[in-house]
């Protein structure tokens, strides 16, 4: 199969590349990730993939892999946006205003395929319902490390899991790729990937 450049640092990502079997490489593009006053979560995550994949084809100085990928992820409490926490206390704050309440995690893609140059650009909406965590459980929480380089100071596919309740939508765009949405876009860009298998429409 033709090699991805990956605009991310994220594990999360790295695993489902694997996991599908997708060669890449990596390449962290040094962004910056502060939130836009005024934005709407969906479109400042569509936003910020979109730089990662400028920055990366600005690193390559002409040169254009077959494929790159950006991505990104927000959580939104009622329009409050909660990216990666600055530090401990930061965390700690964040998941204060999380316990008992919903809020949204939005994910956005931006594909770019290196020959036409052409962007696909698709993103994903889930809910998540914290349950009543004590202040004590935030302190265990925090102790293990996980909130760290994390949007809303927490990983769903960790321990942060014990505190989750509910899941509406895609679990996978949760951790970091609607593994589904990037399939159907790596088909319909002509990605040789599933080829065998014939379209349908859901």
């Amino acid at each position: 199969m033709e090699p991805f450049i990956l605009a991310s640092g994220s594990l999360r990502r790295q695993d489902f590349f694997k996991l599908l079997g997708i060669p890449f490489t990596i390449v962290v593009p040094g962004v910056d990730e502060k939130a836009e006053p005024g934005i709407a979560p969906g479109e400042q995550a569509e936003k910020l993939a979109l730089k990662k994949v400028e920055a990366v084809i600005g690193l390559l100085s002409g040169r254009s892999p077959p494929w790159i990928l950006g991505a990104d992820t927000v959580v939104s409490l009622e329009g409050e946006l909660f990216g990666k926490p600055r530090d401990r206390d930061d965390a700690a704050a964040m998941l204060k205003k999380l316990r008992g309440r919903e809020h949204q995690v939005y994910t956005a893609m931006v594909l770019c395929n290196g020959r036409t140059r052409v962007m696909d650009t698709r993103s994903s909406s889930s809910t998540v319902r914290f349950a009543g965590i004590s202040d004590a459980e935030i302190e265990w929480y925090l102790d293990t490390g996980e909130w760290q380089g994390v949007a809303g100071a927490y990983r769903i596919q960790g321990l942060a899991g014990c505190f989750v309740s509910r899941v509406e939508g895609s679990y996978s765009s949760i951790v970091g790729l609607p593994i589904q949405q990037f399939y159907l876009m790596l088909r319909e860009n002509g990605y040789p990937y599933g080829a065998a298998l014939p379209m349908t429409s859901s």
